[in-house]
């Protein structure tokens, strides 16, 4: 475990598409080409509106987020379909990478016994084909979507889940790392002793700041900097 501040941290859950990973706007395009199918785009009716929720339940499972937007489950079910096939071409294509100093991140924080999750709003089989096309899967304990979780975020149940299965200590011990207003109010209700919002994603300082992040900083890579790694 590492110390922050008084406190010891043995488990950090990090957000994947924003925060470790660089994606090129791909996540955007995905909703773009969902939404077109239902005649969601620039100038018609409701377009402003599903954009605005789109940003503001960045993060979030991609379905709640079309359950939002459209009148049915089923045209919800068929915009996520549509999404992750959009998302999986993106990666087949290489337009993903890490963010810069994320992997070293990872390795890190695992040399210095933190366990490692990563956290996403993707379905399962999305979340795998990012782990694949990075190589990261030896370099962290854990992967979780909504789906292994129950809910995702907002709500606790991904880090709280993540902390069970890594049969870990406290939630104090639990650091929460991310770039959405989602991810920050889900590591403050789960109750975890360190949340931190980066700036390499959707959320912009102020939006963190409203949304509570004891901490802000640029980038994953300064994560180091705030757990005492190797103390």
């Amino acid at each position: 475990m590492s110390r922050i501040g008084r406190g010891l941290i043995s488990v950090a859950c990090l957000d994947m598409a924003g925060t470790t990973i660089a994606d090129e706007g791909s996540v955007t395009a995905g909703f773009s080409a969902a939404m077109e199918r239902f005649g969601i785009k620039p100038g018609a009716p409701g377009y402003e509106q599903a954009n605005r929720i789109v940003h503001e339940t960045m993060g979030q499972s991609k379905i709640e987020v079309f359950r939002r937007i459209l009148d049915s489950e089923a045209d919800a079910r068929e915009a996520n379909s549509l999404f992750e096939t959009s998302y999986a071409a993106s990666v087949k294509a290489g337009a993903i990478a890490p963010v810069y100093g994320a992997a070293e991140t990872l390795v890190a924080l695992r040399a210095s016994g933190i366990q490692i999750c990563l956290t996403t709003g993707f379905s399962p089989a999305t979340r795998d084909a990012l782990l694949d096309a990075l190589g990261w899967r030896s370099l962290i304990d854990l992967a979780l979507s909504p789906a292994d979780a129950g809910r995702g975020r907002p709500w606790p149940d991904l880090p709280l889940t993540a902390l069970l299965r890594l049969r870990a200590g406290a939630v104090t011990e639990l650091a929460v790392v991310g770039d959405t207003v989602s991810d920050i109010e889900s590591g403050l209700r789960a109750g975890a002793g360190l949340v931190v919002g980066v700036l390499t994603g959707s959320g912009s300082r102020e939006e963190l700041e409203r949304a509570g992040a004891p901490y802000i900083i640029d980038s994953v890579a300064d994560l180091l900097r705030l757990v005492a790694v190797g103390n």
